[in-house]
């Protein structure tokens, strides 16, 4: 019995210890395996290194192999020459150009048969030993052949000799030795990078340095290459030695790894299992957080929708999915043209899109026309906002759309009920007018035209006398002016009220105007673009009139563009100050006036709208007059209509 009760007891601390025991048996095998690791990678790195400097010394000696056999090319093509008749005279520059072009050559030499200088640049001799280059000329010209030399010390170093024989109708003429310098060679033709990477130097058979390129001078155990330089050869290795960077932190930085991810290892079981307390505290937080937020927003009936930088729809809640139609998942993702946009509409809409994305977008908001699934269309009023991130990152635009749809058909039917009443209450004036005229003129109509019948048949008779035909003028002009002041009664009584004159601010008109047309210009999709001037220009006047020649003149603007395309829907507004006036603008961009219609413009009742009156323009006159100013038209440059009217400053 104590031992059935002993066994799971020495079974569960075998567990124990197994438990405890198994966190460092991991160290150690990862300690095992990054040691393994850092052996690889060290290796690897010497091989790499390796084939790296076999690779850059090839291509080193095949440089310096190149350019001593372009040098040796031109030689042979001055020795073909020469053998063509050229003499020294006109070798003379040639050898200098040469000399000129490579700086590695130290001279060249022209020697005849007789060994005789017929040419030399710089001048002399080359500076080498003169038994080593003499031997060099004879055997190049007892073989025929072009011959180097072995190195030979020299003024500036070592170098070698090219020695090119002369022949003159197949006998010796003479003989054209090049002289090389090693230092000029390795120092020419040996880019800097790779004199910051390696030694390059020439050495003879015994290994002594001949000459040599280097940055930095290389260590004793650095990594080399040799190579034969062949030709010229005759003994000539090129040594290319590798700087050794290398540093001795390998072990150490063995041991050093072992005791910190020792101790990082125990440190970060602490800390991750206090990360994961605080975690599971911060998850369930964030989703009852998540939560509260997902309830608000589906409680909310303003569609939220977050687009990227690149216009891609990221987000949408399900009030924007109810008003256009289409499910989230279809939404998410998508990409400009967007289902909802209208096909007809889509210039506009892409054109407002950039601003968006341009971050350009009007912070008042902007209206558009979008479709539901169904093909319904529906009004929409859009703000749009930067959607910042939890790190403080621009990731795109948050838009919210509110479905402006009734209001809109509210906005509407009180712009007809206003228009309906406008118009009412003008043909109420209208008939009182006509009313009241068809009464007051009958009587000096009547007498005018009695006056004029009795001139006539005075006329007629012959028997004209003169004071007696001025007097009636003067009647007849009398009776005219009595028309004239009954037409004047009957328009003040038409305005119900006197002219209230007072200095008016011209920027404040034209802004309050504009409020009144808002609906107007929004549903025309009209852009209204106003130059202001500083400071704002006061003029003087009744600012109930003046209000009504804006709205006249800026609603004849709006129908004139009715027919224009959309894009270029545009009502500019802008002032002139001039020395005692102040003129104010009104240009569209319709159509324009026909000839026809310019020289009947503010005829009374002459209109070209199937349901006008042809007044509007004729009181707009008027009430400029009134305040002794003047209104005219002009033709805007580009198409359309300019109206444009000036009235005095106010004298402060």
């Amino acid at each position: 019995m104590a031992l059935e009760g002993l066994q799971p007891r020495v079974s569960r601390k075998w567990a124990a210890q197994a438990i405890g025991i198994l966190p460092a048996a991991t160290m150690v095998l990862v300690i095992a395996a990054l040691a393994a690791l850092l052996w690889f990678m060290d290796r690897g790195e010497r091989e790499e290194q390796r084939a790296s400097l076999i690779n850059d010394s090839l291509w080193v000696e095949q440089a310096l192999h190149f350019a001593v056999q372009s040098d040796a090319d031109d030689i042979l093509r001055l020795a073909s020459d020469i053998r063509q008749g050229l003499t020294p005279e006109q070798a003379r520059p040639r050898l200098e150009l040469m000399l000129r072009n490579s700086p590695e050559i130290a001279s060249i030499v022209w020697y005849d048969s007789g060994n005789t200088i017929m040419a030399a640049v710089p001048g002399g001799s080359s500076g080498m030993a003169p038994e080593a280059t003499r031997s060099t000329r004879q055997m190049a010209l007892q073989s025929g052949q072009t011959v180097y030399s072995q190195a030979i010390p020299s003024v500036g170093g070592y170098g070698f000799e090219l020695a090119v024989p002369l022949y003159s109708q197949l006998q010796p003429a003479g003989v054209l030795a090049v002289a090389f310098s090693l230092e000029g060679l390795l120092s020419n033709h040996i880019p800097w990078w790779v004199a910051q990477k390696y030694q390059v130097a020439f050495a003879d058979n015994g290994g002594a340095i001949l000459a040599s390129r280097t940055a930095v001078v290389p260590n004793s155990q650095a990594a080399s290459h040799a190579i034969v330089f062949d030709p010229p050869g005759n003994g000539l290795i090129l040594t290319v030695t590798r700087f050794d960077d290398r540093t001795s932190l390998t072990a150490n930085a063995l041991v050093a790894a072992i005791i910190a991810f020792s101790l990082l290892a125990l440190a970060s079981l602490v800390v991750t299992r206090r990360h994961m307390i605080r975690r599971g505290a911060a998850e369930l937080a964030l989703q009852e957080e998540h939560a509260l937020r997902k309830a608000m927003e589906e409680s909310l009936t303003v569609g939220m929708r977050a687009r990227d930088h690149g216009g891609k729809i990221i987000y949408v809640n399900q009030a924007f999915c109810r008003m256009v139609g289409w499910p989230a998942e279809e939404l998410v993702g998508c990409e400009p043209p967007m289902p909802y946009w209208l096909p007809e509409d889509m210039d506009r809409t892409l054109e407002l899109h950039q601003l968006v994305l341009d971050g350009k977008a009007p912070p008042e908001g902007f209206e558009i026309k979008f479709q539901r699934r169904s093909g319904e269309r529906f009004d929409a009023l859009v703000y749009e906002a930067p959607l910042i991130d939890a790190e403080g990152r621009h990731r795109g635009w948050m838009g919210s759309v509110v479905d402006i749809t009734d209001r809109k058909h509210i906005e509407e039917l009180s712009r007809q009920q206003t228009e309906k009443l406008s118009q009412t209450a003008r043909l109420v004036t209208m008939g009182e007018m006509a009313s009241t005229l068809a009464h007051e003129l009958n009587q000096p109509l009547a007498a005018i035209s009695s006056y004029a019948t009795g001139s006539m048949k005075w006329l007629e008779k012959g028997k004209v006398n003169r004071d007696e035909l001025l007097a009636v003028f003067a009647k007849l002009s009398a009776q005219a002016q009595r028309a004239g002041q009954i037409i004047r009664r009957v328009r003040e009584f038409v305005r119900k009220s006197e002219p209230n004159f007072a200095a008016v601010n011209m920027e404040e008109l034209v802004s309050g105007t504009l409020e009144f047309v808002a609906p107007e210009l929004r549903a025309q999709g009209i852009a209204v673009e106003r130059q202001t001037g500083k400071p704002a220009p006061l003029c003087l006047g009744d600012r109930i009139l003046l209000e009504q020649v804006l709205l006249n003149l800026i609603r004849n603007a709006i129908e004139a563009m009715a027919q224009t395309p959309k894009r270029s829907r545009k009502l500019s507004i802008s002032h002139r100050l001039g020395a005692a006036e102040v003129t104010t603008l009104i240009s569209d961009r319709g159509p324009g006036l026909s000839p026809q219609m310019k020289e009947k413009l503010f005829v009374p009742f002459a209109t070209t709208k199937a349901e006008g009156m042809g007044m509007g323009l004729n009181i707009c006159r008027t009430i400029i007059e009134m305040h002794r100013g003047r209104l005219w038209f002009e033709d805007r440059p580009g198409g359309g209509s300019v109206f444009a009217f000036a009235i005095p400053l106010h004298a402060q």
